[in-house]
């Protein structure tokens, strides 16, 4: 998957919001991770606002539809 394609992806399950959506958008940034790595999830974090919508934040990993917390 593209980047500019998870964006369209993840501008419609932002523009829902709610927690079925939030879930959908893991699932979207599982794939962004495997693919492009964390610094493609970050990116797209910070550009569709998904902190505020979904309180992902950047540095959070996806794997498997699961956010895993920031590394410390």
């Amino acid at each position: 998957m593209t980047l500019d394609r998870a964006r369209q992806l993840l501008a419609v399950q932002a523009s829902f919001g709610g927690f079925y959506n939030g879930n959908s958008a893991k699932l979207i940034l599982s794939e962004v991770q495997r693919e492009h790595g964390q610094s493609g999830v970050d990116q797209l974090i910070q550009e569709l606002n998904l902190t505020e919508i979904f309180g992902f934040e950047p540095g959070m990993r996806f794997e498997g539809g699961l956010a895993i917390g920031k590394p410390y």
